[in-house]
């Protein structure tokens, strides 16, 4: 790497910029060259020996499988951004999700989920990790350091996500932590949310950090990519073993994508986060919504922690309307009469997104309570003025007061 690459002392959008690529030894050429392929050809028996033993982070490439150009250099920005030993980059956010458990937990361990997991995190759970002898007990997403009364002499994994991506509850994830690491119990987080600008989980105790690429780090919702950022070697070590072991892999062009998306990612949050503030703001002051999940809002109950362990917030949150007697039909009509927001699951891109969602039939260890419908806004890069004005006409196309589910 070029000597801008291993100092120290540059800020978040300077590195963003300058590390995990180097011009020299591309022919000056900016950015490095897509590597698809699957055999690497060795000289000597020598060579190839030596290959296979070597690091695989830094050393000899082997197959395309283990590791190339594109997805090295991803890695190695990833793992520096969140101050880990390493990064491991597989195909989706999922999957970044499912490595970690798997590499961590064997027939008879004991799993502490939160109960605001991704809702497939939820389906790993209940249908898969059950046929291979784990049990998982969801936990208040809320219940800080008491975890410790939770954690049995057979629990290995804690996972966190925070905030959850739908309910939007923060949690005291230091408390959690420093629980976990008490009694020998391995912490992984899913920190797609904030990314490693807004929030650092290492830095505050965490084992491991999964990140979905998909959303903010690529920006252009037109990838599927995941990673997973180990704090020390031995955790980097079972993870990259089981990622290879599992035959998870990340393409270059789309690792080549996500470091191009990664580049523009400090000046694309904090539009994100100026947005959706703007946005989250207004919504709490009409009579249809019920209440607002932003955390930088004062009525968020959790506004004390995400101002205590977080520095940003990025352009997705959730509102809560008030319930209507005529339900889902007049939800569909305010939907439906949207024309800047995209109905889609998915976030972190350059467009606005708005999804309903209804938890009350997930949760079992903190019951939803709320009547109303429960909407997620993704807000992308149009000018917020341009969306409020949507939002206020697409109420009023439903004509009523209260949208909610009734």
């Amino acid at each position: 790497m070029d000597e801008c690459n291993t100092r120290s002392n540059k800020s978040i959008g300077t590195r963003l910029v300058h590390n995990a690529r180097n011009p020299r030894a591309q022919h000056g050429f900016v950015n490095t060259p897509i590597h698809r392929g699957s055999t690497v050809l060795f000289p000597t028996l020598d060579a190839l020996e030596a290959a296979v033993r070597a690091d695989t982070r830094t050393g000899s490439y082997i197959y395309g499988l283990m590791a190339n150009p594109n997805s090295r250099e991803l890695e190695a920005m990833l793992a520096q951004l969140d101050g880990g030993v390493g990064a491991v980059v597989v195909e989706s956010g999922l999957a970044a999700v499912s490595v970690p458990l798997l590499a961590m937990l064997c027939a008879g361990d004991h799993l502490l989920m939160t109960d605001s997991c991704y809702g497939p995190t939820r389906t790993l759970c209940n249908a898969i990790l059950p046929r291979m002898g784990i049990e998982t007990t969801f936990y208040d997403p809320r219940i800080g350091g008491a975890i410790d009364k939770l954690i049995r002499p057979n629990t290995r994994v804690i996972f966190m996500e925070s905030p959850g991506s739908l309910t939007f509850e923060f949690q005291d994830v230091p408390a959690i932590a420093a629980a976990a690491r008490a009694r020998g119990v391995t912490t992984i987080i899913d920190n797609s949310w904030a990314t490693p600008l807004y929030f650092r989980p290492i830095e505050h105790g965490v084992d491991i950090v999964v990140h979905a690429l998909t959303k903010y780090q690529s920006g252009n919702s037109d990838i599927l990519l995941g990673a997973i950022v180990a704090r020390d070697e031995s955790h980097w070590k079972r993870v990259k073993q089981t990622a290879e072991a599992h035959g998870h892999y990340a393409h270059p062009d789309d690792c080549s994508t996500c470091l191009r998306g990664l580049r523009s990612l400090e000046v694309r949050l904090a539009r994100h986060q100026a947005s959706a503030l703007e946005v989250a703001r207004w919504l709490e002051s009409r009579p249809e919504v019920a209440r607002v999940l932003h955390p930088a809002l004062a009525s968020h109950p959790d506004h004390a922690i995400w101002k205590r362990d977080f520095s940003g917030a990025t352009g997705l949150f959730g509102c809560v309307l008030k319930p209507s007697p005529r339900g889902r039909e007049q939800l569909k009509e305010f939907l439906e009469s949207l024309r800047f927001f995209g109905m889609g699951w998915s976030w972190g891109g350059f467009e606005s997104l708005v999804v309903a969602s209804d938890v009350r039939g997930s949760r079992v260890a903190t019951p939803w309570t709320d009547e109303g419908a429960l909407l997620r806004f993704q807000i992308g890069l149009e000018d917020p003025r341009d969306l409020i004005s949507d939002l206020e006409s697409a109420f009023a196309q439903a004509g009523s007061v209260h949208l909610g589910q009734g």
